[in-house]
């Protein structure tokens, strides 16, 4: 640094004492007072231009209430996105309600968080309405005060989360999405200057010199355009090309992604004899993927590195925990777990999603038959499923009947038990069990349950009754798509597709509900003779007696839950909106679904 001086007192302890000339200071944008900034860095900042001077910088716009305006893409039927447009004029052009909407996220660089939409139907008249008729400011009536940049909707662009907890991280942004408040975009970067201003935002360079620009978690777009650049480097473009694509096929191999086709497990490049031996080399494919990640990362870094002439402060490593895939566990993870409790929670996170997918193909939303969404809109029906697979494979859809050869054809009425026993036979656990059948083989049946029970640390049916629901609804971020009908105790408990409900869906969970008691009655009578039998022994009276009270106490709370509950909502004939979203919908069911703590809260 010019004009630095060290002065080293030894004395009970060391101190550091720097002095620096105030001119060095005015090199850098605002002129911040960074004491550590070597003198290229500073030189760097005199003598490049800044990246405002090849990109505008900006904020997007405020849903005004993110409760009536923005949806999770997979709580709403997925035909009424429009994931294509490039412009307002093509977004006219087509019927659309729903349009990708660029709310932000955490740390992740490249790519992802594409999972909002926004209603912005009809050039967004019911938020400019909304913003019209309850103005923040009484002097603020129109929504052009508070609805901006619209010139820059749909456009490509690259974006960052203004609020992180993490390390600044830039993702692209494809043709068709509306920005929003969340996040801050770099638009009209042309060509290759787009991939080389894309490659040095996530390089250790502009962590650098951003640690002075915004020094705290919230990276603006004031700070960021303030960063130098140089304009070279093909080999950047290359790299970021690289990167996206990696992150991008790590993005969409998990179903929340709408781009996602099928579970991972299931693609031909890995199947091996045993479920077992298809998860190792799943995993080493995995393992590459992050490698590969981590060596483009660190090429990248050097390229900016020695462009900047920064070798002396700056190296191009970079830690496993900031690989930012899905499938790296040092990123989805804490990073203080230790190897092992790593490869624990992937084993066992990557089992649930192959559950998750499973239960998917019951209700028709995936199929073995077809990649991607099947049955994704309000009001389809089994027979469209059946168009659908026949569409895919070629074959008439016209006058013909239903298939009866699918290898796994979904469930026909919607409701499917989740229940403590092998009540029914399309029980949630033994369509699992089929499904894996199917999946695997008959031959290694027996292991590849294990496999699974082991991974999640119970058998499965205990599984989908005390963890699957918690799971699927984090997975979905309190919006699940499947929704549990269950008693006040959880003696019963039945899964529906929301998409595939109907007003009489509640009738048919009530009749599974009666179904369920009847038996439970009958096996009730059963032990009651066994009770009373001269020829059962003493020990077959005790168990049969403790096993009576049991299902007394099960069958009085199912009278109770269909008495005070179940039946009243079933003669309502509910109708749902899926346009209205989970969060409306979920609570028109009030108690005869399991509460999802936090669904009522209001959104940011």
């Amino acid at each position: 640094m010019n004009n630095e001086e060290h002065i080293l007192s030894k004395e009970k302890s060391e101190c550091f004492f720097f002095r620096a000339s105030a001119a060095d200071f005015k090199k850098i944008p605002s002129s911040p007072i960074a004491y550590w900034f070597s003198e290229n860095a500073m030189n760097n900042c005199a003598n490049f231009s800044m990246l405002s001077q090849y990109s505008d910088a900006k904020s997007g716009m405020s849903s005004c209430n993110s409760d009536l305006f923005l949806r999770q893409w997979f709580e709403i039927s997925f035909a009424t996105i429009n994931r294509t447009a490039e412009s307002h004029d093509d977004a006219n052009t087509f019927v659309s309600k729903w349009f990708p909407y660029n709310k932000g996220g955490g740390n992740r660089k490249w790519f992802g968080y594409n999972d909002v939409v926004i209603n912005w139907s009809n050039e967004g008249q019911d938020i400019k309405a909304f913003v019209t008729n309850n103005p923040k400011d009484p002097n603020t009536t129109h929504w052009s005060r508070r609805l901006f940049n619209l010139e820059y909707f749909f456009k490509i662009g690259l974006t960052w989360s203004a609020v992180t907890s993490g390390r600044f991280s830039c993702r692209e942004v494809p043709l068709g999405i509306i920005p929003g408040t969340g996040s801050k975009t770099l638009y009209d970067l042309k060509g290759a200057q787009e991939r080389i201003a894309f490659a040095f935002l996530n390089s250790t360079v502009s962590s650098y010199y951003l640690s002075v620009f915004s020094p705290t978690l919230n990276f603006e777009a004031g700070d960021v355009v303030k960063l130098p650049v140089i304009e070279i480097f093909n080999q950047a473009c290359v790299k970021s090309n690289d990167l996206v694509q990696l992150s991008k096929s790590d993005w969409d191999s998990y179903e929340t992604s709408w781009d996602f086709n099928n579970h991972p497990l299931l693609h031909h490049d890995y199947r091996q004899p045993t479920l077992k031996l298809t998860y190792e080399k799943i995993l080493a494919y995995w393992q590459t993927r992050v490698q590969d990640m981590q060596r483009h990362e660190e090429e990248n870094n050097s390229i900016f590195i020695d462009a900047y002439g920064l070798q002396d402060e700056l190296t191009p490593e970079v830690p496993l925990n900031e690989i930012t895939l899905t499938c790296n566990p040092h990123y989805r993870y804490s990073n203080s777990k230790n190897a092992e409790e790593l490869e624990v929670l992937l084993l066992a996170d990557t089992m649930k999603e192959f559950i998750s997918y499973a239960v998917g193909c019951m209700f028709g939303r995936y199929s073995l038959d077809k990649p991607g969404l099947i049955l994704a809109n309000q009001g389809e029906t089994i027979e469209d499923y059946w168009k659908n697979i026949r569409a895919y494979q070629n074959l008439p859809t016209a006058n013909c009947p239903l298939p009866t050869d699918s290898v796994f054809p979904p469930d026909a009425d919607n409701v499917i038990p989740i229940l403590d026993g092998d009540w029914f036979t399309d029980d949630i656990s033994e369509r699992f069990r089929k499904f894996l059948r199917i999946t695997f083989g008959e031959e290694h049946y027996k292991e590849n349950l294990k496999f699974i029970e082991v991974a999640l640390g119970k058998d499965i049916r205990k599984y989908f009754l005390k963890d699957f629901y918690s799971d699927h609804v984090r997975r979905y971020k309190k919006r699940p798509i499947y929704w549990l009908f269950s008693s006040t105790k959880g003696s019963f408990n039945a899964l529906i597709y929301m998409h595939r409900y109907r007003s009489d869906t509640v009738s048919v969970v009530l009749n599974y509900l009666r179904e369920f008691r009847v038996k439970l009655t009958t096996q009730k009578n059963h032990l009651e003779a066994v009770s009373i039998s001269a020829s059962a022994s003493a020990g077959e009276k005790t168990k049969a007696l403790k096993e009576i009270e049991s299902l007394r106490k099960m069958i009085e709370e199912l009278d109770s839950y269909e008495r005070e509950i179940l039946y009243p909502l079933a003669t309502e004939q509910l109708e749902i909106d899926l346009d209205d979203g989970v969060k409306v919908n979920y609570q028109k069911f009030g108690p005869a679904l399991r509460k999802i703590p936090g669904l009522d809260t209001k959104e940011e």
